[in-house]
């Protein structure tokens, strides 16, 4: 009797608990959502708002789904408050289910965020880059430049940045004054900043192994960097440790040809990229020269920034 009494109490406690525990997690899911919204909101012009969109939206909402999937588990555990009673055994039970359901919407809200949900934002993050900016001074709507206009508002450094496709510049022009307007947007190949000239435009160039790995010793490979502005060399030495590491060595993984052919009918050019790991990758370009340009730079190790 004792027993079931201590028993008795400690679902009491435990319940008060997973309750607290809910009601915690729900009011922090409103409070991460509504704080983006309210930056968001904030963010005043379109091009902050881009910024903010492509660096945090995704992140917000699917930390939030998590905190979801785990109030999930804590509002399960409140359930079914007579059959618990009846042993500890139910317990344990119902912990298991709450933990397979809140798994279940965790692992849900990954794959929506992972593979859907990058579509919307996608239109949403074009939105608002080619919406028409104002200008301040006057309320004219301004010009977007094309990728061959804009060269004569952009210096060499600017220039070299969108050669390298670290970087990518657009233009708005007030046509009437001549007043331009330059914003910065990340580019389709990653590229470290040169520690010389600043600017974002450090690529690998080469690659060299001066060590083998082997079963029990890492290797070692030689990177050597250089700057397609300033012309700055650097070499840094890394461990080779893995087989994927040997693989992409002996496999860049560029393209050797260029399926493209000259044809003034075409405005835009799309190029969509299937690594054989089942990465998938979609580039956009306002004309043939730079997709051209683009596919002999390519490399899938040049998508992800490395650490430097």
């Amino acid at each position: 009797m004792e027993e079931n009494s201590a028993y008795l109490a400690f679902l009491d406690i435990w319940h008060e608990a997973m309750w607290y525990l809910f009601l915690g997690a729900a009011a922090l899911t409103v409070i991460m959502v509504v704080s983006y919204w309210i930056r968001y909101a904030a963010a005043g012009s379109h091009k902050a708002k881009f910024d903010l969109a492509n660096e945090k939206e995704i992140k917000t909402y699917l930390n939030a789904n998590y905190v979801i999937a785990a109030g999930i588990v804590f509002i399960v555990n409140t359930a079914y408050q007579e059959t618990i009673s009846l042993s500890l055994i139910w317990v344990f039970i119902r912990v298991f289910i709450g933990l397979c359901f809140g798994t279940l919407h965790g692992y849900i809200a990954y794959l929506i965020f992972k593979y859907y949900y990058p579509g919307p934002l996608d239109k949403k993050l074009k939105k608002l880059r080619y919406t028409p900016r104002i200008n301040p001074s006057n309320g004219n709507t301004m010009k977007l430049l094309s990728e061959d206009e804009e060269d004569a508002y952009l210096d060499e450094g600017m220039q070299a940045e969108e050669d390298a496709f670290s970087v990518d510049y657009d233009v708005w022009i007030d046509e009437a004054t001549g007043e331009t307007k330059i914003e910065k947007y990340k580019g389709h190949l990653a590229a470290h900043e040169c520690d010389r000239c600043g600017f974002q435009t450090l690529k690998l160039q080469k690659e060299e192994i001066l060590k083998q790995p082997t079963d029990n010793q890492d290797g070692e490979i030689l990177k050597e960097y250089k700057c397609s502005y300033c012309g700055r060399v650097k070499r840094k030495t890394m461990n080779l440790t893995t087989n994927v590491d040997k693989e992409r060595d002996l496999s860049t993984g560029k393209l050797i040809s260029d399926p493209l052919s000259h044809d003034n009918r075409l405005d835009m050019i799309k190029i969509e990229i299937h690594g054989t790991n089942g990465e998938t990758k979609l580039f956009e370009f306002q004309n043939l020269h730079q997709a051209q340009n683009f596919l002999k730079e390519f490399d899938f190790e040049k998508l992800h920034q490395e650490s430097y």
